[in-house]
């Protein structure tokens, strides 16, 4: 099969490299995917520069968590009749050297979802890391009926489907937004009320919006750069749903903090316990099936563009990324 890979950490083209290896053999209660699309997201090019560190450790390094194709062979243990079945992958290249920038892949059954008759490889491979963070982050700010959320980056493949889900959950969703096309995209996801923080003081604004009540939870991207607003932007006992940050460490007001008792809730998809990931994948599962998503638009490279593809994703893709396998 051909695959891409890096044995050292640096930039994108300098470093990714397109090989031929043997097609991976399911071991036990593993099945073999023959992949169409590979997901390339943000993690993985902060992994591939050295940015993180997450995921190092191996000789070399087939990047990508996420992807979808085909079941092609099963490992022992594995009902066979699993094999033909369209299928998306999350976790591929997770405390394990083998992603999904490759034809194949072989993957413990748990990270292994069934892809609902009508929806494409294209979706499959765009949904792993976004879809699932957005529904975690969603169900981790609670019964969201007649409260106001406020989504930072909705623009974004997380921040789209965190708009889309908290509005179904019956909140009033304030998207933050960096230009007038993206809060246009926002609000066709379901956004109530945009923020453009280029131009306007997103605290003061949301007070505004909420009549200077506050937002009762955040869905947050970049925690390190937002995270000093959340005692003016929050209500009373509201929370701060963090998937991500733009840097290391992040700082928070603690009197006024304590005094709003607001609670900040720090999670990573890639560790969510086993249990909260089969609700995860059943819950989007049930999503798909009924048509009830919006999903990104696309920007497809062939694998061995992967350099381009990763280049993409850095400078700030207004697409989501995949690769076609």
């Amino acid at each position: 099969m051909r695959a891409a890979l890096y044995t050292a950490p640096g930039p994108a083209r300098q470093v990714l490299q397109l090989v031929d290896r043997p097609d991976p053999a399911p071991a036990s209660g593993e099945v073999r995917v023959r992949l169409a699309f590979s997901g390339v997201n943000p993690s993985d090019v902060k992994t591939r520069s050295g940015a993180s560190r997450r995921g190092w450790g191996f000789a070399e390094t087939v990047p990508h968590s996420d992807g979808a194709g085909t079941v092609d062979a099963v490992g022992s243990g594995v009902d066979p009749a699993w094999l033909g079945q369209r299928v998306w992958v999350f976790n591929g290249q997770w405390e394990r050297p083998h992603g999904t920038a490759a034809e194949a892949i072989a993957l413990p059954l748990s990270q292994v979802v069934a892809l609902p008759i009508g929806v494409s490889f294209e979706v499959g491979a765009s949904i792993g890391i976004p879809l699932m963070t957005a529904y975690h982050a969603v169900q981790s700010c609670g019964p969201l009926l007649g409260r106001t959320v406020v989504v930072p980056g909705a623009a974004g493949s997380v921040g789209s489907y965190a708009t889309q889900l908290a509005a179904m959950a019956g909140a009033r969703v304030i998207a933050v937004v960096s230009s007038d096309a993206k809060a246009d995209l926002a609000r066709a996801a379901g956004a109530h009320s945009t923020v453009n923080y280029r131009s306007e003081p997103v605290p003061a604004r949301v007070l505004a919006l909420t009549d200077g009540r506050g937002a009762d939870a955040v869905i947050e991207v970049d925690a390190a750069g937002n995270a000093g607003q959340y005692a003016d932007l929050l209500t009373f006992g509201g929370r701060a749903v963090i998937y991500g940050s733009n840097g290391a460490d992040v700082s928070v007001p603690f009197g006024p903090m304590i005094m709003g008792f607001h609670s900040l809730h720090f999670f990573i998809v890639y560790r969510l316990p086993p249990h909260l990931l089969r609700e995860t994948a059943q819950g989007i599962s049930g999503l798909l099936q009924a048509g009830r998503l919006q999903h990104p638009a696309t920007a497809i490279f062939d694998l061995a563009d992967i350099a381009s593809a990763h280049e993409k994703v850095e400078a700030g893709a207004d697409a989501k990324v995949l690769l076609r396998l």
